[in-house]
């Protein structure tokens, strides 16, 4: 199977890499609707209704599904990448400030370090290594430094979202898409396979959802069914197949930097000096691991390719038509 054709210039690179980023930058709206707009208490149902809408409606306008062994990918996929994500997103939103539970993704590019390296045999550089690692420290400072304690139920929410964010970028490199499925396609599939994961365990655990004719509740639903998954997912999909894996994972650390604006702007909620370091070395390390100290080209000499085939170590697809 051949896989998406990373960007063959650099200006190419940075147009992607920006157009990608705009996807965890809208993410970080989340925090905010869902504490300001969206029923309390219903973090289940607001995964379920921020996803699988928008699933269908792509699923509808596709007219593509998955075959073979791709059906149990997909579920896999949407698992890790909507429905598991959004579940442990939801609940940590409602336990902590926005910012604070936006910058708990610092954790996730460690978590894409490592598990690129045991499952795509990208072995991690230094430079981005020490960058996960601020991230991480990025994030002791935040959740640590604050004049009360965090929730630890909402702490936890956040770091297994990152972890599930990880594993969910890691295996869409890996598994690529089937020849002649598009980004859009493949979003559906996963919006759709996560929602109706989510949708008998929020039954169960929430009952029937209230509030949802409010009008608040109605324009918050909108704004993460259109903006949050069905306008971001196809974009962030297509970036994670053309993009190097480790650095698209620092790329959702921009959310951090939406949701603490949003939240100083709108909600007065404050960070304290300590606070506010640790989340500019978040915001350091986005832009650091975009860069890559190995691909610097001496003058005169070829540049290396941006991007290594991972899937070429994979085992292959067979046959012309997704299965």
């Amino acid at each position: 199977m051949p896989s998406p054709r990373p960007p063959d210039t650099p200006a190419a690179r940075a147009g992607l890499t920006a157009l990608t980023a705009a996807v965890p930058a809208a993410w970080g709206t989340t925090y905010l609707v869902t504490t300001e707009l969206l029923p309390p208490g219903q973090p289940l149902a607001s995964g379920v209704l921020r996803a699988l809408p928008a699933g269908l409606v792509l699923l509808a306008a596709t007219r593509t599904l998955p075959r073979g062994h791709w059906a149990w990918r997909a579920l896999a996929l949407g698992t890790l990448n909507i429905g598991a994500l959004f579940a442990l997103l939801f609940a940590a939103a409602y336990r902590l400030p926005g910012g604070v539970a936006a910058t708990l993704t610092a954790v996730q590019p460690l978590a894409a370090v490592a598990l690129a390296f045991a499952l795509l045999g990208e072995r991690p550089t230094a430079w981005r290594l020490g960058w996960a690692l601020a991230g991480i420290a990025g994030v002791a400072l935040v959740v640590g430094a604050g004049p009360v304690p965090f929730d630890p139920v909402g702490v936890a929410a956040g770091i297994g979202a990152a972890v599930c964010l990880a594993a969910g970028i890691v295996l869409t490199k890996r598994w690529g898409r089937p020849e002649g499925v598009g980004p859009t396609a493949f979003a559906a599939w996963q919006l759709t396979a996560g929602g109706l994961v989510l949708l008998p365990l929020a039954l169960a655990v929430e009952g029937v959802p209230s509030g949802l004719a409010e009008p608040r509740a109605v324009a918050g639903y909108l704004w993460l069914g259109v903006v949050g998954a069905g306008l971001s997912y196809p974009l962030w999909f297509n970036g994670i197949g053309r993009l190097p894996v480790v650095a698209v994972s620092f790329l959702p650390l921009l959310s951090p930097v939406v949701a603490a604006a949003l939240g100083g702007l709108l909600l007065g909620e404050e960070l304290s000096g300590s606070q506010g370091a640790g989340f500019a070395l978040a915001l350091a390390a986005v832009a650091a691991a975009q860069l890559d100290p190995r691909l610097r080209p001496r003058r005169g000499a070829p540049e290396l390719p941006s991007e290594p085939d991972h899937r070429a170590a994979a085992r292959p697809e067979r046959g012309g038509a997704p299965r």
